[in-house]
């Protein structure tokens, strides 16, 4: 169909895209807002170790493991009524967290948040695609809102230091009820809504087994990534996968399948979704091994190490913004494997750090690699919402973010994991052995846990494990760049023959 018999966008639905932003950044900046908090938390509510844990990752947790079904139901019963939904229960969940009285009560307000938070992302998308039908406004607008939620998650050092500066931790929590508040006065007015014509009850066994599948995985990259591989981390993984399949023969033989299996026939579908998961493996190791090296390397506090991360943020929000108006020029895949290949230099740069006082090459290189995330996120999801029919759109966003969720949990876990391998083997039989073996013990086994014992280390030690975490995030950064080089030329064979966006050529 060609883009002139297509309604385009006016001023009106790109203020809807701009309520659409509040929820996406505020999700975003829930996942890192409490990295500065926790201490101060911690001494308040006194949780254990377990608890603190539970804290931190049950959000991220059932946020990945809901999101095809909020997809799903957002098809069935509006996306706008399910956005409106999922932003009364955040608000509500904030305020529980804000005041909570104990390490039970703030872990059960997390799992809430976690829940609506899942409401809230794939509406967000799925609301684009109906703002903006015209395949040119749709990409540009997918680029926008593909860089908020990063920018979130960018921002969260920075808010959650100003507010512990002023307030207590709870206000961590309450900053969600302004943004959510602007969206449920605004949204009703801007945002239309919209369900499919036609579709049945949401399964209840595709939803408990959509769990079963998502949630063992899950917590078998994050404890991978925790303690490095494990038994209980396999046996996790091998649970999940055994109900995915069984997951994947009931979507075949359901009428109306909470995911349907036929949007992968599509092959732009399909190499979007690998190229983004892949992607933000890369992505996902890596900013974790940034923001450790701006800490315990450079030695700057979390406030200012997430100041430095603004540069690369800044970067990501240039690339989705140029890389759909380029698409209109050039074919995506080409636009994806070239910004794909910068990202390659990024992590060559990241592969040449030799320690501290290299700030200026740490924000260079990561900037580089936040390049091509910007592109593939943006070019990457609107390929994938735009294989989707209309009626699909929520259950295919919700696909696309549970993909880009995992992405960047097995990044943490991989090169976490490869980085603490090389680590351990260089600093294993260093420490003297005058020093106390639990202070020996914990130094060994991450750079993290030797700064956190710096007062009882020797100063010789000290360099070693900071030069044996620099080696790890240089081997990290190496293998991840000849990865990316290969996803570059991968993307650019698998979509060769997807058309410039909004124009003819397009499938």
């Amino acid at each position: 169909m060609r883009t002139d018999t297509i309604r385009r966008a006016g001023p009106r639905e790109w203020a809807g895209l701009a309520v659409l932003a509040l929820p996406t950044v505020l999700l975003g900046l829930d996942v890192t807002v409490l990295y500065l908090a926790l201490p101060t938390l911690a001494a308040d509510l006194q949780p254990s170790g377990t608890q603190e844990l539970w804290i931190m990752d049950i959000y991220g947790f059932l946020i990945a493991g809901l999101l095809i079904t909020m997809g799903s139901l957002g098809d069935r019963i509006g996306r706008r009524r399910l956005l409106m939904i999922g932003a009364i229960a955040f608000a509500a969940a904030s305020v529980m967290a804000a005041y909570s009285t104990s390490a039970e009560m703030l872990i059960a307000a997390r799992a809430a948040l976690g829940i609506a938070g899942a409401t809230l992302m794939p509406s967000t998308l799925a609301l684009i695609s109906t703002l903006f039908p015209d395949a040119r406004q749709r990409a540009l607008a997918i680029g926008v809102w593909a860089t908020m939620f990063s920018l979130g998650m960018a921002a969260g050092p920075l808010v959650g230091g100003v507010l512990l500066h002023y307030f207590w931790w709870g206000a961590a929590f309450l900053v969600a009820l302004p943004l959510l508040g602007l969206v449920l006065l605004t949204g009703p007015f801007l945002l239309p809504e919209y369900r499919a014509a036609q579709s049945a009850r949401l399964d209840l066994p595709s939803v408990l087994l959509s769990l079963a599948a998502i949630l063992p995985v899950v917590y078998a990259v994050k404890d991978v990534a925790a303690y490095g591989p494990n038994l209980g981390a396999l046996l996790a993984l091998v649970t999940g996968t055994a109900f995915g399949i069984v997951f994947v023969r009931r979507q075949r033989q359901l009428a109306d399948p909470l995911l349907d299996l036929r949007l992968f026939a599509s092959r732009a579908f399909s190499a979007a979704l690998a190229i983004l998961l892949v992607g933000l493996v890369g992505v996902g190791g890596t900013m974790f091994l940034v923001t450790q090296h701006l800490q315990f390397v450079e030695g700057l506090s979390p406030l200012v190490a997430g100041a430095w991360m603004g540069p690369p943020a800044l970067a990501m929000f240039l690339a989705a913004i140029v890389a759909p108006l380029m698409a209109r020029h050039i074919r995506p895949g080409m636009v994806m494997a070239a910004t794909l290949a910068l990202s390659t230099v990024g992590y060559l740069l990241l592969g040449r750090v030799d320690g501290a006082d290299n700030i200026a090459l740490v924000v260079a290189g990561y900037a580089l690699v936040y390049l091509g995330l910007g592109a593939i996120a943006a070019l990457g999801t609107d390929l994938v919402i735009g294989a989707a029919p209309a009626d699909k759109a929520g259950s295919a966003s919700a696909t696309s973010e549970t993909v880009q969720e995992l992405g960047i949990a097995v990044g943490v876990a991989v090169l976490g994991s490869l980085t603490s391998l090389v680590y351990r083997s260089q600093i294993a039989g260093t420490v003297p052995s005058e020093v106390a073996p639990k202070v020996a013990d914990t130094a060994e086994e991450s750079l993290a846990g030797a700064s956190s014992v710096a007062d009882e280390l020797p100063a010789r030690v000290l360099e070693q494990t900071t030069a044996a975490f620099t080696s790890g995030l240089n081997l990290a950064a190496q293998v991840t760049g000849v990865v990316i080089l290969v996803l570059a030329v991968v993307c650019a064979l698998l979509l060769r023959n997807i058309g410039r966006v909004g124009t003819s050529e397009s499938p």
